[in-house]
């Protein structure tokens, strides 16, 4: 009797996903949600045949080596930085991600992050919490106007358009910066495509919707920092080290921009210490996609990779 191939699932993701592989496959899940090291996570994969794993995953070059009998890596959200996708096609190894389903529950809650940072939602909850509330005061949690406002967005994909989107209901006058210009994000939200310099000058609102790359690491600095209004708030979804963290602590310290909202982190999961604390700044624990729809949905879509390629097939959402 052929031995049923092994699939590895690295986090507790939605119950859909082993009820799809069990039809077919033996499947290990980490039920627990435990942080696996790359030790660990090699001692779980190295005699499976597929893997659904996560972000905080370090697929590299050492971890597909010691694991050859993998054959795709399918990974539960939209990015892929956390694999060395070069390594794995010069091994024939399938990577696959879940694009588009996870669009409008994050740019709903970069929405979210711009409200709370914009009218200074978490230092009233906690003030009103707390027992401090006597009555309406003149000067009591002043934040800024939305309506009508300049909302600068850079990454011009399927979140950014999104956000992009939402924004019109606003009012807002909206400027996008991206590698290239996108005519079709234009013609559908209105936005002026302009240099990033031109942006970070002319917005009361920053939204980042890139992906990590090379070229986007670090992208938003303390020169950066400097250019922007200060009364600018600054708003990360996409990936925690496009933006230069120490220099953000100096930029909301010193009042050279007004707040941000953060749900992701350079040295994620750990957090920047001088971050704690300000009242200027909202953070989130990376819960851009955290709805019960889209998770869901996530974890079908890995399952049917694995199921598509193990069976001999091509997968719906190849990265590569």
């Amino acid at each position: 009797m052929k031995l049923k191939q092994k699939i590895y699932i690295s986090g507790n993701i939605p119950d859909i996903a082993k009820t799809m592989l069990e039809e077919y496959f033996d499947v290990e899940i980490n039920t627990e949600n435990l942080k696996l090291n790359k030790e660990q996570l090699i001692n779980k994969i190295k005699d499976c045949d597929g893997v659904i794993c996560q972000l905080s995953d370090a697929i590299d070059k050492e971890v597909m080596e010691r694991c050859p009998k993998v054959k795709i890596f399918a990974n539960y959200a939209v990015g892929f930085n956390n694999i060395d996708i070069k390594e794995a096609q010069a091994k024939n190894i399938m990577v696959t991600n879940t694009p588009g389903v996870l669009t409008h529950a994050t740019a709903d809650l970069a929405w979210a992050l711009l409200f709370a940072a914009a009218r200074r939602i978490i230092p009233a909850h906690k003030y009103t919490e707390g027992g401090s509330f006597k009555g309406w005061e003149p000067r009591l949690f002043l934040g800024y106007d939305i309506t009508g406002k300049t909302l600068g967005i850079i990454g011009a994909g399927r979140i950014g358009r999104a956000f992009a989107k939402k924004a019109t209901a606003f009012d807002m006058s909206i400027k996008y910066y991206s590698r290239s210009r996108n005519e079709a994000f234009e013609t559908e939200t209105g936005a002026k495509y302009c240099a990033l310099d031109e942006l970070l000058k002319d917005s009361d609102y920053i939204s980042i919707h890139t992906p990590l790359t090379a070229e986007t690491k670090h992208l938003i600095g303390k020169d950066q920092f400097v250019k922007m209004r200060s009364n600018a708030i600054l708003i990360n979804t996409a990936r925690g080290p496009v933006v230069d963290e120490n220099a953000l602590v100096w930029a909301l310290k010193e009042g050279i921009i007004a707040g941000a909202g953060l749900d992701v982190y350079e040295e994620e999961p750990l957090i920047n210490k001088e971050l704690i604390g300000l009242e200027n700044v909202v953070l989130l624990p990376h819960i851009g996609s955290a709805t019960y729809e889209t998770r869901n949905e996530m974890a079908r879509m890995a399952a049917q990779d694995v199921i598509k390629v193990l069976q001999g097939h091509k997968p719906c959402n190849p990265v590569y």
